[in-house]
């Protein structure tokens, strides 16, 4: 069976977020034959450029019925975010297929739809913050590669389009089939952790932002107790209204603030130092060593000492 995937772009799209997925079921159809089609959809067919200037070719938007509906993101998402047209098209569309997804910004289209309220969802986790102001129906999850809640799944930034794919194409036809796929594009096949081995906490604030400050000082001070009730007195604000506030700037609850920012802590003493794991978790406010190494598992998909041997290697 063909499974039909129509890819959304338009004006300024970013490229990878359309060519990454594409080389995937491009290379799945190589081993298994005829696995999927592929389409380029625009609401303008004909040359669309991407925001590198580099143009694809792209099939009118039709009522014809997709297996996959997959959306790009990019500089250009606003655009089709607030166009009436294409956010019908994407209703009707997601509504006759089998599964709706979205790579990075491209989410900002499917929640403008509608489609994401009340699920689970990711982005880029530069653009989480605000994604999380505009869209509250949403339960973003801001460090995960990709999340799937029933038929809608979506990605974070760029290159995450290449793990989102995979796992639809495991999703089909197997985890061995995807496997051999990540192989040949040269990919993990499951890439471990998530967003937070890109990024740094204070950029997910903003340098600028209104809790730019008290992010310096929760670094300096990972040893130490850092409750809501601690970080809403430093804040001079109330602990409900600082709470509020916090994860509407940040993305995330004061809570994962403050693992976020132990471990990224630790994970850099862990890969850059000899410092014992114990003192290393004593250090940075995780207590004993097995409660950091299972906080590790949960955001990097593997224990400190495997990264500190990967880190010598």
């Amino acid at each position: 069976m063909t499974r039909t995937v129509g890819l959304l772009v338009f004006p300024d799209f970013q490229i990878l977020d359309a060519t990454g997925p594409v080389a995937v079921f491009e290379i799945a159809s190589r081993f298994v034959h005829g696995a999927y089609a592929l389409q380029l959809v625009a609401r303008d067919p004909g040359p669309v450029t991407s925001s590198s200037g580099v143009q694809v070719l792209a099939a009118p938007m039709t009522s014809a019925p997709l297996d996959t509906l997959l959306v790009a993101g990019g500089e250009g998402a606003r655009g089709p975010a607030i166009c009436t047209r294409t956010l019908d098209w994407v209703r009707n569309t997601a509504a006759q297929a089998r599964r709706t997804a979205s790579v990075c910004s491209g989410a900002y289209i499917l929640a403008e739809a509608g489609l994401l309220d009340g699920r689970r969802a990711t982005t880029h986790w530069q653009r989480c913050p605000d994604f999380a102001r505009r869209y509250p129906k949403v339960r973003l999850e801001p460090d995960r590669i990709f999340v799937r809640d029933g038929d809608v799944w979506s990605s974070a930034g760029i290159t995450a389009g290449i793990d989102l794919s995979l796992a639809l194409v495991a999703d089909d036809h197997g985890e061995e089939l995807a496997r051999a796929v990540a192989q040949q594009l040269v990919v993990y096949h499951r890439r471990p952790g998530g967003q937070s081995q890109f990024s740094a906490l204070l950029e997910m604030g903003g340098q600028g932002g209104r809790f730019a400050g008290l992010l310096d000082w929760m670094r300096e001070r990972l040893a130490e107790p850092l409750s809501v009730e601690r970080l809403a007195d430093r804040a001079a604000m109330s602990p409900r209204h600082f709470a509020r506030a916090f994860a509407a700037e940040t993305g995330m609850t004061p809570a994962k603030a403050v693992e976020r920012l132990r471990l990224e802590t630790a994970r850099e003493r862990v890969e850059s130092s000899a410092d014992p794991i114990d003192q290393v978790a004593s250090a940075t406010g995780f207590g004993d060593p097995e409660r950091m190494r299972r906080a590790f598992l949960r955001a990097f998909g593997q224990p400190p000492q495997a990264l500190r041997r990967a880190a010598r290697a």
